[in-house]
């Protein structure tokens, strides 16, 4: 008698497919500013800033820090993103008067002053301090930071005696074309002695 009883017909055409209610588009490329960089450096460590207000070191993430040469200026900047949200966490060129000092206490762990860290949009200076697993990969930071300041203090140089050169050859024109007009003054006034 059970197997007379007659199967409801909803249960047999149930499909588990569904139609989108929206279709999504293609992929959306977001561009990070590091496609005309190259990776330098790049290693894993924990960054922190120093609040002056509550006199205590707060944390601003953990990720890979990147030292990344721009390949057209040539100039190397600092940096890291946090591991799962990839928000910017320290974002500043490096300059040839930044001290990288050890911290106190440790010896896998840096200090240095940024004097225009723009990780939070606007430039500020901020005391930072970055930590690493062991003091072998402390110290290869600290090389190639500090080859990264040489490299840094270089391309100023090459850009302060080219600008000093534009100015000279701007001096030097004006020179020239008041010399240009002398004698043109000259010969007017001796066609008019004549």
């Amino acid at each position: 008698m059970a197997d007379t009883e007659p199967k409801p017909a909803a249960a047999e055409e149930h499909d588990p497919q569904f139609e989108p209610v929206v279709r999504l588009t293609e992929t959306v490329e977001t561009k990070t500013g590091e496609d005309e960089e190259d990776v330098v450096f790049k290693m894993r460590a924990k960054l922190f800033r120093f609040n002056k207000e509550d006199s205590e070191w707060k944390e601003r993430g953990t990720g890979d820090v990147r030292l990344l040469k721009h390949k057209a200026t040539g100039k190397t900047r600092v940096l890291m993103r946090r591991d799962k949200t990839l928000k910017v966490c320290a974002n500043h060129t490096i300059s040839a008067d930044m001290k990288l000092a050890p911290n106190v206490g440790s010896d896998r762990s840096w200090v240095w002053n940024a004097t225009a860290d723009v990780s939070d949009g606007a430039p500020s200076a901020d005391l930072l301090a970055i930590r690493f697993a062991n003091s072998e990969n402390a110290n290869l930071f600290k090389k190639a930071f500090e080859e990264a300041q040489e490299s840094n203090k270089a391309v100023e140089d090459k850009d302060e005696s080219k600008a000093e050169d534009k100015d000279e050859a701007k001096d030097e024109k004006p020179a020239e074309e008041a010399k240009a007009d002398e004698p043109k003054a000259d010969a007017k006034e001796e066609t008019k002695a004549e």
